[in-house]
């Protein structure tokens, strides 16, 4: 409720220009939850651990089925008021930049394939606009269940990487999943290079003739880069240097493309090819 007073006062401030984004509780009351929805551009309602036996586990006070039932009422409000009158008037804006939650990393034992899972059922049934990953940080006196080492945050930034694969280059979770045995990501390598260099028979890819689909696999090819291959081949045969500028990432792609004057040759099937990528070994010290 302190939070909602502040960004009522905020929506009131003439020269307010600024972004609200609310943390919202799950057994908040609806009215609350509702005024919330009018003044925050984003409200988020966290889901904590990627699992329901870990939350029972570690945050007990918290329950998994009343924060998907407050999930489910949030997208339910912000659909009604998408929906005309009779008169031809909407309803005041909910939260028009949708809502979002948080997953603690680490603090249980889930592999990164069920907290991946768990972030794409939530995206899917909530339309959630965004899934936030924590790395868990370890805190005196807390509860002896909890690890007492905090995971590496290279894990958090590359579920950040596998989630934006997810969303935006149509992976699947099981080939971003699938690509080590544990069921974690690789991380000595971004996500999408890992799938590639374990499915290096379907490389090298002609960028003059592959689906945006595939192109979208290639390591170094943002969304905006395949588009601009796919709108400019249309007039013309792409050379090696229309890729560089084009903000294509070459360094990585070189390796999986050809292109007008460009071939890597045994560059793709070779033996060291990962290295190339992967940060060199550290030398242990015992201080």
């Amino acid at each position: 409720s302190d939070m909602v007073q502040i960004a009522r006062k905020l929506r009131h401030e003439e020269n307010f220009r600024g972004y609200i984004h609310l943390k919202t509780i799950p057994d908040a009351a609806p009215e609350l939850i509702a005024e919330a929805g009018l003044l925050a551009d984003r409200l988020s309602i966290n889901v904590e651990l990627p699992t329901d036996a870990a939350v029972q586990q570690y945050a007990p006070e918290k329950k998994p089925e009343q924060i998907r039932k407050a999930m489910a009422d949030f997208r339910l409000r912000k659909e009604v008021s998408k929906d005309k009158s009779h008169t031809g008037k909407r309803p005041p804006r909910f939260a028009p930049a949708g809502q979002s939650t948080q997953m603690i990393i680490g603090a249980d034992g889930s592999n990164d394939a069920a907290i991946l899972g768990q972030s794409t059922r939530l995206y899917s049934s909530y339309k959630l606009k965004r899934v936030y990953y924590s790395a868990f940080s370890p805190i005196p006196d807390s509860s002896s269940k909890l690890p007492l080492i905090r995971p590496p945050l290279q894990r958090e930034h590359r579920l950040y990487q596998a989630d934006w694969l997810l969303r935006f280059y149509d992976f699947q979770l099981d080939e971003i999943t699938s690509v080590t045995a544990d069921g974690n990501l690789d991380l000595e390598v971004d996500p999408k290079l890992a799938w590639a260099l374990v499915h290096r028979e379907v490389f090298p890819l002609d960028v003059n003739r592959a689906t945006r689909e595939m192109l979208l696999r290639v390591p170094g090819f943002g969304v905006k880069t395949v588009n601009r291959i796919l709108s400019t081949r249309c007039h013309r045969a792409l050379r090696y240097e229309d890729l560089i500028r084009m903000g294509a990432s070459m360094k990585k792609a070189r390796s999986f493309i050809t292109a007008g004057g460009w071939s890597p040759g045994g560059l793709t099937d070779s033996l060291d090819l990962r290295a190339r990528f992967a940060p060199p070994p550290e030398q242990l010290t015992l201080f």
